[in-house]
């Protein structure tokens, strides 16, 4: 997944049903003496709507919190979309504008207190490991760092088949791997992480190797190619943005639909569109395990 410069201006015409990190705040600096736990925060995505229907489908939303010894503060960190699920996944075709119109961008919310009540209900709310205020601090510069450069959410995760060893061509980037991420950095900085199973939620595409299209100007601008700018914005023509949980699973179908019977996809990926010639089984929700990590520089002591 590509870094970016500078996070862009969002667009009037992006707009959320539910604000973003409403009660959102700066991450406080700690004492270095400190000992904050981190606990793994995991529940169905859209519970507050729909309760656990979403998690009998093993589809999880993942977020991390910290306990300060010191103070007795509890805190919750998470990432995900500014606009919703469906904004990021599919774009808008607006009247008068030849390309597709996308409002998807993904960042990380901190907030004090952590709701036990929805994570333990029909999820999880485990200490994964311990680490020191001074930890704690170093992690918090690097996540403005990851959240400045790192501004898109890329629902798909896109693979040859559904082996393990499978090529992956596009690697998801949502809540899951921003907090796999953190973790990482926390081992990096020498958190030792307890021994106990982690899963996680993946949507997978099953796809052939990948074809490159273009951006969006060599596509649709003046000099562009009129039929694939046809093409790509007939296969997103079904899969409108929706507010509501259910249009998005009723266009989903209709998506999985297409798919199969064209054998075709349209990506798009760090701005630039990418044909996936679709292959059996075409689309998977996968809820597996992914280890804890273990630290780069824990065996140097550092």
């Amino acid at each position: 997944h590509r870094r970016f410069d500078y996070r862009p201006q969002t667009d009037p015409y992006c707009q959320a049903r539910y604000t973003f990190c409403p009660t959102g705040s700066a991450i406080p600096a700690m004492k270095a003496e400190d000992v904050i736990e981190v606990y793994r925060l995991q529940a169905p995505v859209w519970e507050f709507k729909y309760g656990d229907l979403l998690g009998h489908l093993k589809i999880m939303h993942d977020a991390v919190g910290f306990k300060s010894s010191l103070t007795g503060k509890n805190y919750t960190m998470e990432w995900y979309e500014l606009f919703q699920l469906g904004n990021c996944t599919f774009p808008h075709l607006r009247p008068g504008m030849d390309a597709p119109f996308w409002c998807n961008q993904g960042a990380a919310c901190f907030y004090e207190g952590i709701d036990d009540a929805h994570w333990k209900a029909n999820g999880t709310l485990v200490l994964v490991t311990t680490i020191s205020g001074a930890m704690f601090n170093k992690m918090a510069q690097w996540v403005k760092y990851d959240n400045d450069t790192g501004i898109y959410y890329e629902t798909w995760t896109v693979q040859a088949s559904p082996d393990k060893k499978s090529t992956v061509w596009f690697d998801s980037y949502e809540c899951s791997k921003f907090i796999l991420r953190t973790y990482q950095k926390l081992a990096d900085l020498g958190a030792v992480f307890k021994k106990i199973q982690t899963n996680y939620t993946s949507i997978i595409l099953f796809s052939g190797e990948p074809i490159y299209l273009g951006n969006e100007t060599s596509i649709f601008g003046p000099q562009g190619n009129k039929t694939l700018a046809a093409a790509i914005r007939d296969f997103y023509n079904p899969f409108k943005p929706h507010h509501s949980v259910r249009e998005f699973f009723v266009d989903l179908f209709k998506i999985i639909d297409r798919v199969i019977l064209n054998h075709q996809f349209y990506l798009f990926y760090n701005l630039e569109y990418w044909f996936l010639p679709m292959k059996s089984p075409y689309l998977k929700i996968i809820y597996e395990e992914v280890p804890l990590p273990v630290g780069s520089k824990a065996s140097f002591g550092v």
